[in-house]
């Protein structure tokens, strides 16, 4: 297969520009990257989660049913996971400038014809479209970044600019709301989509490839943080065949690493997606009581995210280590939500609040793991991968949870959770003594004896 879409081909190298002008213009593109990769993100939540904020009403405009809208999510995340792993590859061989743009201005479409149509298939066709979409927003981000910042800043770096997520989602909840309050439900999908053009535009302004497309030297060069293997062909692009057979399908580490992130997404999902429904079936919570525990687990988790980014650039890219041990206390807290006393709902709400705090920095270690062990030029694909085995826990945790509450109580629900806790701890155990460098000294070797 080849990349024939030539505007999305990665911009050539250029003369390398004097060292004085390297000194001056490489700390200001450097933040002119993550800059706009994090407004960017941010604004794919606007055209992605806007959907649940006016579902009901929505819902009762067109009586759909909870089902219809639930289907509708449901084939949005699958078609996300798969195109994350699709996406990704095109994305490792394409230039982020419009290869991120075009993800936003082909999801504001969904979104505009979304908020004319009034038929279930043509919504349930669209919104799946969408989340296909949608995969387009990540793999150009960790392309951009990891091209900008070397390996040993990756863990800080990745955590802020992962806070995207949380500004998205939180403001898509804000804008969605007044404008359907103002205009009605459709508005809640031109807006965000009118906004999602804007900062297309804004994309196309501010950002740009690698380092040598505009006359720097690499980043490992910059910062003097050469891979194990030396400089080798850390900036050759990679071929189909290679990017997927040896750099991802033949990648022992990287089935580790996506396995354990199949069952933190069981983790991370359960109480977002179950959590207020149980307070208020089991602990007699109020509707409110119940919301309160969503934001808890969401913002529980901005402070904890940096924070562990941070620190396990300190330790040297030891992740899997620090993500086994963030997923400890997950474990235990859910151990204290199945014994919990019914009239003590603070103590829910706490431990609501101690599995966000580790979950979500342990989901985004996963996902840099998932750089750290392969090369630079196949990180999209490296995360999309790890995605779809994410998106396939999200939908077995969805069904799984309703169907265990259903036949045998929350008892078995959680049971059923700490199971899946578990496993992802067993799985990490393998990663406790990896770090970026011995993993690509191997991941090199391994290509050597081939060769």
């Amino acid at each position: 297969m080849t990349w024939n879409l030539r505007f999305l081909k990665p911009a050539v190298h250029i003369a390398r520009l004097p060292d004085l002008q390297v000194k001056r213009n490489y700390p200001k593109l450097r933040w002119q990257i993550l800059e706009s990769t994090f407004i960017g993100y941010a604004t794919f939540y606007l055209v992605r989660n806007n959907l649940p904020v006016v579902s009901k009403e929505m819902g009762q405009a067109l009586n759909y049913s909870k089902d219809q809208i639930g289907n509708m999510l449901a084939l949005s995340v699958m078609t996300y996971g798969i195109g994350r792993f699709i996406m990704g590859s095109l994305s490792d061989r394409s230039n982020p400038r419009y290869f991120m743009p075009l993800g936003l201005l082909l999801t504001a479409c969904c979104n505009f014809a979304f908020a004319t149509a009034s038929s279930y298939p043509v919504h349930l066709a669209l919104w799946t479209m969408n989340g296909l979409a949608q995969s387009m927003g990540w793999a150009p981000c960790g392309r951009s970044l990891s091209h900008w910042y070397s390996i040993r800043e990756r863990g800080t770096i990745f955590a802020f600019w992962n806070l995207a997520q949380n500004v998205g989602g939180g403001l898509v909840g804000i804008i969605a709301a007044y404008s359907t309050v103002m205009l009605g439900w459709r508005s809640a999908f031109y807006v965000p989509g009118i906004l999602a053009i804007l900062c297309a535009i804004y994309l196309l302004l501010r950002l740009r490839d690698t380092p040598q497309s505009v006359g720097l030297p690499p980043i490992e060069e910059f910062r003097d943080d050469y891979p194990a293997g030396g400089k080798g062909d850390s900036e050759k692009e990679l071929g189909t065949r290679d990017l997927l057979v040896n750099y991802i399908l033949k990648n022992r580490y990287l089935w580790l690493f996506a396995g354990a992130n199949f069952f933190a997404y069981v983790a991370r999902y359960a109480m977002l997606d179950w959590g207020p429904t149980f307070l208020k079936e089991v602990k007699h919570a109020s509707l409110g009581e119940g919301g309160i525990g969503t934001a808890t687990l969401e913002f529980s988790a901005m402070l904890s995210t940096v924070l562990v980014g941070w620190l396990s650039d300190k330790i040297g890219g030891r992740r899997g280590m620090i993500c086994l041990l963030c997923m400890i206390p997950v474990f235990l807290a859910f151990v204290g939500i199945l014994y919990s006393p019914d009239n003590k709902l603070w103590l829910d709400l706490a431990l609501f609040g101690v599995i966000g705090f580790f979950v979500y920095p342990a989901v985004m270690l996963l996902g840099i793991c998932a750089l750290d062990v392969t090369s630079k030029k196949a990180i999209g694909t490296a995360n999309g991968f790890i995605s779809i085995l994410g998106s396939l826990g999200r939908v077995v945790e969805s069904k799984g949870i309703g169907a265990l509450v259903e036949r045998y109580g929350w008892n078995a629900a959680l049971y059923g959770i700490l199971t899946s806790t578990f496993l992802g701890i067993v799985l990490l155990s393998f990663t406790w003594k990896l770090t970026p460098k011995s993993a690509e000294a191997r991941v090199v070797a391994g290509h050597k004896r081939k060769g």
